[in-house]
């Protein structure tokens, strides 16, 4: 009897041990789904007025669009926004030079920083 003859085979051996363990482990995570429900919420106030808010990632747009009302929403929801990724997009091309230091590549930081302090300026702005 040689080495190869002892060890058991992939299919259907370990296969059928395999399926075994993720049944039990489905089960497991259903009995407890079911023992331990997740909470539902607080009761809803219909009586409230109904302020929609947006996720996190989207305050600085939310906020951003309060600067445009009426016919000017347009920009600050879509112009503004767009030109600002875009300038993300070109950045490589704008900016080519062979220097590494941020400190040499003083246009490249001052963009960069720039936008990401006028998106965190107005979150907080959107938060408040």
């Amino acid at each position: 009897m040689t080495y190869r003859d002892k060890e058991n085979k992939f299919f259907p051996y370990y296969f059928f041990e395999v399926t075994l363990v993720a049944l039990f482990t489905v089960e497991t995570a259903l009995i407890l789904a079911v023992l331990f429900p997740p909470a539902v919420g607080g009761e809803i106030d219909f009586s409230a007025q109904y302020s929609p808010r947006p996720e996190w990632y989207f305050l600085f747009l939310y906020q951003l669009t309060k600067y445009f009302p009426g016919a000017w929403t347009f920009v600050g929801a879509v112009l503004l926004p767009g030109l600002a990724f875009g300038v993300l997009l070109l950045a490589p091309f704008l900016d080519s030079g062979t220097a590494t230091v941020l400190r040499e590549r003083k246009a490249a930081a001052v963009t960069g920083f720039g936008l990401l302090a006028a998106a965190i300026a107005l979150t907080l702005l959107a938060l408040v």
